[in-house]
């Protein structure tokens, strides 16, 4: 099918005020779409899918959107390498206003516009990666980011791993594939229901245990969060957070990224987290100690804040504690309440330190004498008796009082004084007290034994589980919904396991075999590292691992582990029948290059055959599960429709 690029300039050129020496005149077909011209209105009516894209149908009334037509026209729409709006003008933007008649601090950077093609790779198969323009490429992204099949189910517990018959509603997932389109496939069943997001993306440094391709200039790397985090946001539940880890190299940039995409209406701040000890010994290449790294937190709404701690409360005034020497001297019924007697003598006040064991004394005047319910009780039954009873004489009230007490004593004054007094114990609604949350978090200690948690080794990225478990621990509860995509070596959904906590886990790269399954596996068995002696966790529970279901990413992982140029071409063949190959793609003038072909260096040779393939069409999309050229099983089949079929019941 052509897109709607190829689509629409077809369709103007059938306009003679818009062609001159046989190409388009871009600023003609700007004027006239601005003015609303008939003709052209007309014009672009005939097409279908060029009506479907720039008119709105209000009513029975078709309204021509001549803002989005400029955009798209305005984008270099008619030139080859016109992926990006950047620099069709000079200055700044943001969401179509120019800096200087903005209020906002944003960033902008090539590319920003667009979707970044590739993912994660073989650190030894890098290449340029390929960006999709939001409105010019409207076709290949809804092609990108549709459903994809889920295949290649296991069900895993402590006694080993089995094909499901069938899902549970609330299944703890392990996903293999491409983080952003893992993402939109489970927009379906979990938008607006994940409580939690912690995701440690790569940090775009030379010794990242993470292989993605090209180096991730910062353009690079912030294109490709910024795709990630735009589906994470439409995941996350009314209450929810995301927190993404970042080093020094470009937290400023990602900040000020996250402020702009998430920040717009939701609550944010940032923890600075000590993973090295400052007298650590370093590389003597390294210019500084790089012992911080930080912690961005963002709410999903500008209602949503972090927790308050809560510590208990010591007043300085809850000082006494009252002794009774015997049973009481007298009872009464006042107020339909058995008050106890005791003369003086017949107990003793005493004073000690502050605790909230201890009660507080407080005078029967002023206001309290009317707005309090203690102080209208000893007014109203005890004030009376004081030409009846010895001076300081003790009154024990039951069934009164906010505290932990059940009852409250109360003395008439002493002689020479006409107030009289009663003790309360520390109020249960004030017992504790509520303290923020500090931004400076010490894990020192923990990053120091990570290596061993889980059993697993990986190096440079493992986060240890009593880090990850603190924010777990803070920001949600049992059975909430905990997502990672870049699941790594599996620290979060194994610590979220471990706290009883739902958990979504995906990773692309192949050490999820090794490393991540691995660690789950050993977490189901009871492994004791980690936080496992603090909780004592025995082990048990369940998880689902499954994939996306490959489609064009297959040939690319065949091209990545080819040895020779002699398998590139046996590939190649192979990939002429049964590869989808990109729309961009000259078959016969690629089939008579074969010479020059053989010219080129391995990896040259791996990066060509990896751009004939249509990146759309990485992995198998929903709505083709049926299609036999995929073969997907009837079992996945049916394991695709319940768990599709389950979107509804799944949060």
């Amino acid at each position: 099918m052509q897109d709607i690029l190829q689509q629409l300039t077809q369709l103007l050129a059938q306009d003679e005020r818009l062609v001159s020496a046989g190409k388009l005149i871009k600023n003609k077909v700007i004027e006239l779409g601005l003015a609303m011209d008939s003709s052209l209105i007309r014009l672009l009516l005939q097409n279908p899918r060029v009506k479907a894209h720039f008119f709105t149908q209000v009513d029975d009334i078709l309204i021509f959107d001549k803002i989005k037509f400029q955009k798209f026209i305005s984008n270099k729409s008619f030139l080859a390498d016109s992926y990006t709006a950047y620099k069709n003008k000079i200055g700044l933007q943001v969401q179509d206003e120019y800096l200087t008649d903005a209020k906002e601090v944003v960033l902008a950077w090539p590319y920003k516009d667009c979707f970044l093609e590739g993912g994660q790779d073989r650190e030894d198969a890098k290449r340029s990666e390929i960006f999709w323009n939001e409105t010019l490429a409207a076709d290949q992204l809804d092609r990108l980011l549709a459903p994809k099949v889920l295949t290649n189910f296991q069900h895993y517990t402590s006694q080993g791993m089995t094909r499901p018959k069938q899902l549970d509603t609330k299944p703890n997932l392990l996903i293999k594939g491409n983080n952003l389109l893992a993402l939109h496939t489970l927009k379906q069943n979990y938008a607006g229901k994940i409580k939690l997001i912690y995701i440690d993306p790569p940090y775009g440094t030379d010794s990242d245990s993470f292989n993605y391709n090209d180096s991730f200039k910062r353009s690079t790397l912030l294109t490709f969060l910024k795709n990630r985090l735009a589906i994470a946001k439409e995941l996350l539940s009314p209450d929810g957070f995301i927190i993404i880890q970042s080093s020094f190299h470009h937290y400023a940039y990602l900040e000020v990224l996250c402020d702009e995409l998430l920040g717009e209406k939701c609550w944010r701040t940032t923890f600075n987290v000590l993973v090295r000890h400052p007298q650590r010994t370093l590389t003597g290449d390294k210019e500084f100690n790089d012992v911080v790294e930080f912690a961005l937190v963002y709410s999903k709404t500008e209602t949503t804040r972090l927790p308050f701690n809560l510590e208990e409360k010591v007043d300085a005034e809850y000082v006494y504690n009252i002794s009774l020497n015997h049973e009481p001297d007298k009872l009464l019924e006042l107020g339909n309440k058995t008050v106890e007697v005791y003369y003086p003598g017949s107990y003793q006040v005493n004073k000690a330190m502050p605790s909230a064991e201890h009660l507080k004394s407080i005078s029967v005047r002023g206001s309290i004498r009317e707005k309090n319910s203690s102080g209208r009780f000893y007014v109203k039954y005890l004030e009376p008796l004081s030409e009846e009873y010895p001076a300081l004489t003790l009154f024990k009230v039951p069934q009164m009082g906010d505290d932990a007490y059940g009852h409250r004593f109360f003395h008439l004054p002493k002689t020479g004084n006409k107030n009289g007094t009663y003790y309360q114990g520390m109020p249960l609604s004030s017992s504790t007290t509520k303290k923020p949350v500090a931004n400076f978090l010490d894990f020192v200690e923990d990053y120091n034994v990570v290596n061993s948690e889980g059993g697993v080794y990986f190096r440079n990225g493992k986060k240890p589980e009593a880090y990850i478990g603190y924010f777990i621990q803070m920001l949600t509860q049992p059975e909430d919904i905990v997502l990672d995509f870049f699941a790594g070596s599996g620290t979060t959904a194994a610590t979220a396991h471990k706290l009883g906590r739902r958990y979504i886990a995906i990773e692309q790269m192949d050490y999820i075999q090794t490393i991540t399954l691995n660690r789950l596996l050993n977490t189901l068995k009871g492994e004791q590292q980690g936080i496992s002696t603090e909780i004592d966790w025995q082990g048990g529970g369940e998880f689902i691992y499954c994939e996306l279901a490959k489609a064009n990413q297959s040939f690319i992982e065949q091209i990545e582990r080819a040895n020779s140029s002699a398998q590139l071409l046996e590939l190649w063949q192979i990939m002429k029948s049964q590869a989808f190959l990109s729309y961009q793609l000259d078959l016969e003038l690629f089939e008579t290059s074969q010479a020059e072909f053989s010219q080129y260096s391995l990896e040259e040779q791996k990066q060509l055959l990896i751009a004939c393939l249509d990146k759309n069409m990485l992995y198998v999309p929903l709505t083709e599960i049926a299609d036999a050229s995929y073969s997907i099983s009837q079992e996945d089949q049916q394991l695709n429709a319940q768990f599709f079929a389950k979107g509804s019941k799944n949060g």
